[in-house]
């Protein structure tokens, strides 16, 4: 059963940075990224062939695909995988970080925050990854996403991680609305692994646009944290380290910009180190 997953205390944006201070939501405008009533996750956990009078072959969640195949390495560390992807080249229409695609020069799967339709083609459908006859790894992919239940066995075939996402978010991200009844305005977006926050962070304003976006890696905010203003432009960067446990370098704002787009701060100093 898909559990709600209730929450008081709602993230916080760096006080000391100048971004948003933690505030308290009630607790029914918090939701698990599978909250039945948003996500119908059980659902679409598995890519089966919808089978009526003719099997539609290479046919997933409604989308036609082709099927491909790796190989790497050498005598009896060769490796396999098997993948299928979409037939047509698309944009992700996700905010995950990680995105799953086939490389047509590389000839390999790749894993990137940013994709070129003209580079590759996103996975969709079935995937396994083996050495000889032993499985290392299977899962799905949903427009490049990783999506249901994903396996990851050792070379001796003992289950070594079991992990479940919906569209790329890990099952246990939380989401809040602006109109926690309908949920229908996203307000934030919290990625949850392992019961820690790891991938990308969205705050939203409430036109849709984004207000704050970041990442975090093992429940540390690491990397260049932005700021927006509603109409899209950016309003200020806050700097963190680039690993998640450095504590020799403080957090800082980088730049700031008015809400026509013009820069009014830079912190030239910070940059040039």
């Amino acid at each position: 059963m898909v559990r709600h997953i209730l929450l008081i205390s709602l993230l916080a944006i760096t006080c000391a940075t100048g971004f948003a201070q933690e505030t308290t939501e009630p607790e029914d405008e918090k939701f698990s990224i599978d909250t039945p009533a948003t996500l119908d996750f059980k659902k679409e956990e598995e890519p089966a062939e919808q089978k009526k009078k003719k099997v539609k072959k290479k046919v997933f969640y409604g989308i036609k695909t082709k099927k491909g195949f790796t190989r790497k390495g050498f005598g009896d560390r060769v490796t396999y995988e098997t993948f299928y992807y979409l037939k047509k080249a698309e944009k992700p229409q996700t905010f995950v970080r990680d995105i799953y695609w086939y490389d047509f020069t590389r000839k390999e799967i790749r894993k990137t925050s940013t994709f070129d339709p003209a580079k590759g083609v996103l996975l969709h459908g079935p995937y396994e990854k083996r050495q000889g006859e032993v499985v290392l790894a299977k899962g799905i992919f949903y427009k490049g996403t990783k999506h249901g239940r994903w396996l990851t066995y050792s070379r001796d075939s003992v289950l070594t991680d079991k992990e479940k996402y919906y569209r790329g978010w890990p099952r246990e991200s939380l989401v809040t609305y602006y109109d926690p009844m309908e949920r229908k305005k996203m307000k934030e977006m919290i990625p949850i692994e392992f019961g820690e926050k790891e991938g990308y962070y969205y705050l939203f304003h409430d036109n849709g646009a984004v207000a704050v976006q970041g990442e975090y890696h093992w429940d540390q905010r690491v990397g260049d944290w932005t700021e927006f203003y509603p109409n899209g432009k950016r309003k200020k960067i806050v700097a963190y380290s680039k690993e998640a446990f450095d504590k020799e370098i403080k957090p800082y704002i980088k730049a700031e910009w008015n809400e026509k787009g013009k820069e009014i701060y830079r912190n030239t100093k910070m940059a040039a180190n």
